[in-house]
This record gives structure tokens, sequence and C-alpha cells, in this order.
């Protein structure tokens, strides 16, 4: 069955691939981008801002007053910044939940109403694996994924009544231009206490996220997520190694996974 999808953050990554393997599959696309891009194929481009209510007002104005409805939203663009949480500058942390948290709020309220209307669709947000444990030296950024967790979890009752499904997608290690993006955020300075660990944990992320899969094969799950009549409520989309530190975090004390997790990161 054709649907009507709206997706956040398709100029590259996770979103452009979706948004192209949806369109193929005949679903109606909107993507929404902060700066101009090259035509997708068969997906119709909107700029939109997640730190601009007014222009995500209007592009969800727009979809509405094209197709009436929206079936699919995946609230998949967001922001990924790093560093110490001390010297981190308040602008970047908070353009971080600014831009992951609020953003995604400002969607579901712009969107929710037509949904509840027609009682169906389905929200698919973006947390990921920094969602489920902090992340060294990517606090912040675990802090808003956590965020998402939590309003994804107590939207999912909140709309039962409407018949409107909460999945959330857990990625771990991607290779995308997070990596090239996070370096903007960064501390500059010199006299950064943390400057040392810092860079042994950060050549750890970076080989890891460098090395990690592909995002089509993040989009084909996606789009089996989106074609499903009854999807799970959360798809943790990572290696097996990745996933076994999922389960470890739910099932060890606090302090065991610490001495499991911080290692791995260069942190004696």
């Amino acid at each position: 069955m054709q649907k009507v999808v709206f997706i956040t953050g398709i100029s590259s990554g996770f979103g452009k691939k979706t948004a192209e393997l949806l369109a193929s599959k005949g679903h109606i696309v909107y993507g929404t981008v902060r700066k101009e891009i090259e035509s997708i194929q068969n997906v119709t481009i909107l700029r939109m801002d997640l730190l601009d209510h007014l222009s995500i007002k209007q592009a969800v104005g727009t979809v509405l007053q094209k197709e009436g409805r929206i079936d699919i939203l995946i609230n998949n663009a967001g922001a990924h910044t790093g560093g110490a949480i001390e010297t981190s500058p308040i602008e970047n942390i908070r353009l971080q939940m600014d831009t992951n948290v609020m953003g995604l709020v400002y969607m579901l309220k712009e969107v929710l109403p037509a949904m509840r209307q027609k009682r169906e669709g389905t929200i698919i947000n973006f947390s990921s694996i920094g969602g489920l444990m902090g992340l060294p030296f990517q606090g912040i950024y675990s802090a808003s994924k956590f965020a998402i967790e939590g309003i994804s979890e107590a939207l999912r009752m909140e709309l039962k009544q409407f018949n409107i499904k909460v999945v959330v997608i857990n990625p771990g290690d991607f290779h995308t231009n997070n990596t090239a993006n996070r370096r903007n955020f960064l501390a500059k300075s010199v006299n950064d206490p943390y400057a040392e660990q810092f860079a042994k944990s950060l050549a750890i992320i970076e080989k890891d996220e460098n090395g990690g899969w592909l995002p089509e094969i993040l989009a084909q799950k996606l789009v089996k997520i989106v074609e499903t009549k009854n999807p799970c409520q959360r798809y943790v989309i990572a290696t097996a190694e990745q996933k076994l530190a999922v389960v470890l975090k739910k099932i060890l004390p606090s302090a065991w996974f610490m001495k499991i997790l911080a290692p791995h990161y260069g942190i004696k």
C-alpha cells in the first residue's frame, strides 16, 4: 500500500538513502533539507530547519495541503556534537539539545493532529546506541538521545487510543557524515584538561564509525518497517558486539558495565 512519508534530514546518510529507496518502492516521499541539494528522483524536497518552528509548520502544512495526510513521520535529522561535558561550549550543548529534542517535539506537535484525526499513523524516532548508554565524550549527544527514548516511551502510551504507533531506531556505528560533522563542534582550547584522553577516545570513536556499516543497510530496514502493518517498538540495528553491549547494559550492575565499556574507549 502506497504511503505518504515525511522524513527529516535527507541531504545525506540515512535520510537520503531511505528517501531514495522508499520512493523507488512507490511511496509518496517528502524530505527536508536545511540547504539546497540536488534533486532526488520522485522525492519532493522541502526547506526546513529544526531550530525554526515556523519552517516546520510550513513544511508540514505543505504536505497536508497536497496529500491530505501523513502516514509515516521519520524523525531522522539531528546534530552530533562531541567533547568533554565540562569544557564543551554552552552554545554547542544548547544546539545539540534544541536540534535533537526540541526539533523532534516541534515535529510531533505539527504532525500528530492530522494523524489523530485519521486515527492512524506511525512515528519513527531516531535514537542511537548512545541513547541506551552514556558514551564518553559524547555525553550531550547521549543526553539528547536518552530524551528521545523517554519521549517515545511516553508518547507510545499517550497515542495508543488513536491507533498511532511509535517506533524507536537505535543504530550502532555507521559510516556517515556524522564523523566529519562532529569535528565542527569540538572544544578548541589547547588548555583543555581532557585533551589527552579525548584525543585517544576520539580516535577510537572515529575508527568505529569509519569502519561501520553503510547507510543503505539501515535504509533497507526502514523500508521494511514502513511497509510492516505491526512494527516492533524498537529496532537495534547494529553489530552483534554492539547488540551484546545493549543486553549487558540491561543486566549488569552499572559499575561492572563501566569496566567493560570504558576500556573500549581507551579509558583505564
